[in-house]
């Protein structure tokens, strides 16, 4: 049994029967009130987002999550399809909505991981960094970069980027999944 200052980001729990994951943690003591924990939860199911606040008396059993590895395939009418790494046979899909923050990264033939809660998979967590081949980049020009300008690009997958200056078109670039950020430019080969 998970207690509530056991909530701390990145633990995972089951609440009313189904798995969420702690995303923040606060915990607050105020003058003659029992401490409590504030906390932004994430469904690992439906991928929706709470705020709770839990007390001392609050006890939760640890979730039971599997990790399996993976493989994107295409979109296709907001249902993204996978297959198991390993067993292409093996084929599922999602919804948009359950994978909405992270469906705009997806490439195809991309390994992820899966989550599976009761040997059922319920959601997926991408790589922290994936590397994008840029399709369109406006030209620069010399000097844009002496004030450390930036421009939008577009990456083979649809995604439009901020990038500095010195990214051209064809250049393969490092994105930070999580925060949706240009990381650095990956190395030519």
């Amino acid at each position: 049994m998970l207690s509530y200052t056991d909530l701390t980001k990145g633990a995972m729990f089951e609440m009313d029967g189904e798995p969420y994951i702690v995303l923040e943690y606060t915990f607050l003591r105020m003058q003659q009130r029992k401490p409590t924990v504030q906390t932004k939860l994430k469904n690992l199911i439906t991928g929706k987002i709470v705020q709770k606040a839990f007390q001392g008396s609050d006890a939760f059993e640890e979730a039971e999550i599997g990790k399996q590895a993976i493989v994107f395939l295409y979109e296709n009418k907001d249902e993204y399809w996978f297959i198991e790494k390993g067993n292409p046979k093996n084929r599922f899909s999602f919804k948009e909505e359950q994978i909405a923050d992270q469906a705009p990264y997806l490439l195809p033939n991309i390994e992820v991981t899966a989550y599976k809660f009761d040997d059922k998979i319920i959601n997926i967590e991408l790589p922290v960094k994936i590397d994008y081949k840029v399709a369109e980049a406006p030209p620069s020009y010399k000097g844009d970069t002496a004030t450390g300008g930036s421009k939008t690009v577009v990456l083979e997958n649809g995604l439009n980027m901020q990038v500095p200056m010195f990214i051209n078109e064809g250049d393969t670039i490092r994105v930070n999944t999580t925060t949706g950020e240009y990381t650095e430019r990956a190395e030519k080969k």
